[in-house]
């Protein structure tokens, strides 16, 4: 067992596929990345079956479909499903298993297969849990100001961190793994997870990485079909309605930078993780996967965050680098194949030597044979909305007034033109459209009549209130004391 690869899989939370600089981006800097990019395999055409926290974890640590492990909307209490886990399945085999990082499960403190797991779960405390980063920040002296920024989790305002540099999430997650490393047991192979929270908001970078982009960043684009947002479908236009506040290209252009900052923040973090491989003599052992559980619009076509299967939403990263010592079959370069996140649970444990569990759906990443199609799904009812990627054209469907887009990806990569009205494109949108079909399941027959898709009828889109500000945390106040004097001045109230 000993000779068997280690596996690292690391993955973040928002990343779009298009931010790396290997990838041709005009202003995000990630050395760190584009270097392990040139030792592995970068796929392009990487994609989350479904947007959006939870049900994305879910299909990564199962590598199953929604339809299988039971969420495509985002369901807060939904036990993880009775199923092989991929640190589950590493276990199995005789690896030791550590999680560090954002888990999302419910309940929260549920390993789901690993031996350990190093929590941070940005604070939620609704469950009755508090997490291991938050018990740091306390050990620490700072217990209840993680959010004393003032700045939402589901919102794009930003400032910079609050706290000294090494409190930060990213910098804390990072030490967690590189002791995680330290500690493992030398006559076991590892399986390593490391879960960075960023650049999920709040946009609360460190200041020496937002100086780096002091500078305005490239700006959004908009296809001709979100010019007029009466004009789009209804989940659009209550994403416009959500984030109308991110009004001014001054606005946009700081949530950008912000962004871009936490995310070369995590990029140089990496550096620390593999220098801690490098330096324990295991880097030549162990297999390197990077991806991200969604990615973000960040002002795209006018439109933020994820749960759309636009590029910048749906389409990740992924890095797959293996072991030296193994027989990995992976040839460096890149890689234009479609990629779900259910294909890293095989591939990673074909890479490992190991048989993937008959419930898994994906398709490992370095198969002969490639996936033709990729189906992915968001939400239920009216604001739901499909995709099926036929590997050029990439067909996304609202029932809500029967809407369907094309978008021709090789020609159009920024998806600005629509050409789901198009005469030449109308074979493709039907073979795409029947695709679709097949795959719909439970409430979602509701929209087809005699295999052809009919939606629903489209409501008139009215905003709620926002009374709690999108996802505000609270703190504590005054600051805890650090030392037995300063807790007995704060007690007294004398100075």
């Amino acid at each position: 067992m000993a000779k068997r690869p280690n596996v690292l899989l690391i993955t973040t939370d928002h990343w779009p596929a298009a931010l790396l600089g290997c990838a041709g981006h005009p202003a995000i800097q990630t050395p760190t990345l584009d270097a392990l990019a040139g030792s592995g395999v970068r796929y392009t055409n990487a994609y989350s079956e479904c947007p959006v926290c939870i049900p994305a974890r879910r299909t990564l640590m199962t590598g199953t479909s929604p339809r299988i492990h039971g969420d495509r909307t985002f369901s807060e209490r939904l036990p993880m499903p009775d199923l092989p886990t991929l640190a589950g399945t590493f276990r199995a085999a005789g690896y030791q298993a550590n999680a560090v990082g954002k888990l999302h499960v419910y309940p929260q403190r549920d390993r789901i297969g690993f031996d350990d797991v190093i929590l941070d779960e940005e604070g939620r405390t609704q469950y009755g849990v508090t997490d291991d980063y938050e018990l740091f920040l306390g050990d620490e002296g700072f217990a209840g100001q993680q959010f004393a920024h003032g700045m939402s989790n589901n919102r794009y305002v930003s400032r910079p961190w609050h706290l000294p540099e090494y409190t930060h999430p990213t910098n804390w997650a990072t030490t967690a793994m590189v002791r995680a490393i330290k500690r493992r047991d030398p006559t076991r192979p590892a399986f390593w997870y490391l879960a960075y929270r960023h650049p999920h908001p709040p946009l609360v970078p460190l200041a020496a990485y937002l100086d780096q982009y002091r500078e305005p960043v490239d700006a959004p684009w908009c296809g001709n079909w979100a010019h007029d947002t009466a004009a789009m479908p209804l989940r659009l236009r209550a994403v416009r309605e959500r984030d109308a506040y991110l009004a001014t290209a001054a606005q946009i252009d700081a949530a950008r930078r912000a962004f871009y900052a936490l995310c070369t923040h995590i990029d140089h973090q990496i550096s620390v993780v593999i220098g801690t491989l490098r330096e324990e003599a295991l880097l030549d052992d162990t297999i390197i996967c990077f991806t991200s559980d969604h990615g973000d619009m960040l002002g795209n076509h006018g439109l933020w965050a994820k749960q759309l299967f636009y590029e910048y939403s749906a389409n990740v990263p992924f890095l797959l680098i293996g072991a030296d010592s193994a027989n990995s079959r992976l040839e460096p370069g890149v890689d234009h194949r479609l990629v779900g996140l259910a294909d890293a649970m095989p591939t990673l444990l074909e890479l490992a030597g190991l048989d993937t569990p008959e419930s898994v759906e994906g398709v490992s990443a370095v198969a002969v044979e490639p996936r033709p199609w990729l189906y992915g799904e968001m939400s239920e009812g009216i604001y739901a909305s499909r995709m099926l990627h036929g590997g050029r054209h990439k067909l996304i469907y609202y029932p809500a007034g029967n809407r369907s887009q094309l978008f021709d990806l090789q020609a159009d990569p920024q998806e600005l033109t629509d050409l789901s009205d198009a005469p030449e494109s109308a074979t493709v949108r039907r073979r795409l459209q029947a695709l679709l079909v097949d795959q719909l399941y439970g409430s979602d027959l509701e929209w087809v009549c005699d295999g052809m898709l009919i939606g629903v009828a489209d409501r008139t889109y009215r905003p709620g209130s926002n009374k709690g500000l999108s996802g505000q945390r609270g703190g504590h106040w005054p600051p805890p004391p650090r030392t037995d004097m300063e807790q007995i001045r704060w007690l007294t109230g004398s100075t």
